[in-house]
């Protein structure tokens, strides 16, 4: 590839600005993906105030005005929704996955259709602190 058409890191052309983070927490996976949608769960990665969420479709609004709707549910595996917070011009889509692993489950958060780099770094930072949180909550909430 030519530099000329070399992106930076984390630009799509199809989804363009975007973030992953991923961990193997040593959950077995039905109890990590029971963690991630329990309220507890849910206030930590979405935010205070979100109920259960429905199926594709079901709208969502948080304590703070953060808002969207799910537009994939498969329960035990995966969660993909938009999502904005106050003050954000557009939607970002957000997915959330658990996965099977050898020493338990990995936990993926994938962001897509940020602003800029700067953005995807706060997001980064963001995402991992969730995870990191969600990792001492454990699967006991």
């Amino acid at each position: 590839m030519s530099t000329a058409n070399a992106r930076p890191t984390g630009l799509t052309a199809d989804a363009g600005w975007e973030i992953g983070v991923s961990r193997t927490l040593p959950y077995p996976p039905e109890a990590l993906w029971r963690l991630v949608t329990s309220p507890e769960g849910l206030a930590l990665w979405l935010g205070e105030g979100t109920g259960p969420l429905g199926g594709r479709g079901a709208a969502y609004r948080t304590a703070d005005g953060t808002a969207g709707e799910v537009r994939s549910h498969h329960p035990g595996s995966r969660l993909r929704l938009t999502w904005r917070p106050p003050g954000r011009a557009g939607d970002t889509t957000l997915q959330v996955t658990v996965s099977p692993a050898p020493r338990g489950a990995v936990l993926r958060f994938h962001q897509e259709r940020l602003a800029d780099a700067q953005e995807r770094e706060r997001q980064r930072a963001h995402w991992a602190s969730v995870v990191d949180a969600l990792a001492r909550l454990g699967p006991g909430a």
